[in-house]
């Protein structure tokens, strides 16, 4: 079975003053689930002509498509699939196969999310798809790099890999799977560009590997710093750094800077500049004190009389 359709729904990434410097690009895309779909996001959103090749619907399926985020998350999906048309078609069957084939002989860049071994299997091998489509760049994410591309991982696995799972408390974001889609349309970017430049690959197609687990390691480097560690400025040494509580909820408070530091410091009633820093306990103990006496839209209303970075939140 071989299904098309494109969604026109206006949503988040619409941006009418966005320059939409990939316009007349055509990129197909295999990924499925998160990194994949949001880096096709963010190229449809570059004026990108973005077309993606799913699997068929599960027999028995309520969703109406074969990307499994369609089913556990169908916003999401939505969300990320905006202004991208969708093909559907069984990639192991001849029928399937030809789709896919009609549609790369029209593409400038090919992004996968499967295993090398899984793209051997489907012909998708890079020196296949080289002979065949010489001018086409491959865009291939994996979940970690080299010979480690066939190793089952997840996004938990790479940023814990990383140090960047506290206890037992799972991450706020997937870190690893947002940054890989990052990464990713950053190498759309650089395939376009090396496909264009004169010399050895003027005219010519590159095959370039995002790893997810390269992903997590690069967002990792304030920790590997000592910059977010409890001694390091943004992790938890710096009172005008962090997290409070308040009377009806909390406020993440960032007077990193000098002048910020010394307005908050002297807005919870520390007067004595001198060996008082923002390092101290007593302005940590301070701090606290003062915000743990106002309300929400007290603190609202201070950030924008005073001039002081912070924003509230619900307990």
């Amino acid at each position: 079975m071989v299904t098309s359709k494109t969604s026109s729904t206006k949503g988040l990434t619409s941006n009418p003053r966005q320059q939409r410097v990939l316009r007349g690009v055509r990129v197909l895309s295999l990924a499925l689930n998160l990194p994949g779909p949001a880096a096709l996001m963010r190229l449809q959103a570059m004026g990108a002509h973005c077309t993606k090749l799913e699997p068929p619907v599960p027999p028995g399926s309520t969703s109406t498509s074969g990307d499994p985020m369609a089913h556990y998350r169908p916003k999401a999906y939505q969300t990320m699939h905006q202004g991208v048309r969708t093909v559907q078609a069984d990639l192991k069957t001849a029928p399937g196969q030809a789709v896919l084939q009609r549609l790369l002989r029209n593409t400038d860049v090919l992004i996968t999310s499967f295993r090398p071994s899984a793209l051997n299997k489907l012909g998708l091998g890079w020196k296949s798809l080289q002979q065949q489509y010489p001018q086409l760049s491959c865009v291939a994410i994996v979940g970690a790099p080299g010979a480690r591309a066939e190793e089952p991982g997840h996004d938990l696995t790479y940023v814990a890999e990383q140090g960047l799972v506290d206890g037992l408390q799972l991450p706020a974001s997937l870190f690893a799977d947002m940054g890989g889609s990052l990464m990713a349309s950053e190498a759309v970017l650089k395939a376009l560009m090396l496909r264009a430049q004169p010399g050895r690959t003027q005219g010519k197609g590159v095959l370039l590997e995002v790893a997810l687990s390269d992903a997590a390691a690069y967002l990792a480097l304030p920790r590997h710093w000592g910059l977010t560690t409890p001694k390091g400025a943004v992790g938890g040494a710096h009172a005008g750094y962090q997290i409070y509580p308040c009377l009806d909820g909390r406020v993440a408070v960032a007077a990193l800077e000098p002048h910020f530091a010394k307005r908050l410091l002297t807005t919870a009633g520390i007067t004595q500049v001198g060996p008082i820093t923002p390092h101290t306990p007593q302005a940590h103990q301070a701090v606290a004190q003062f915000f743990a006496g106002q309300t929400r839209r007290q603190l609202d209303r201070l950030a924008s009389s005073q001039d002081i970075p912070l924003h509230t939140l619900p307990r």
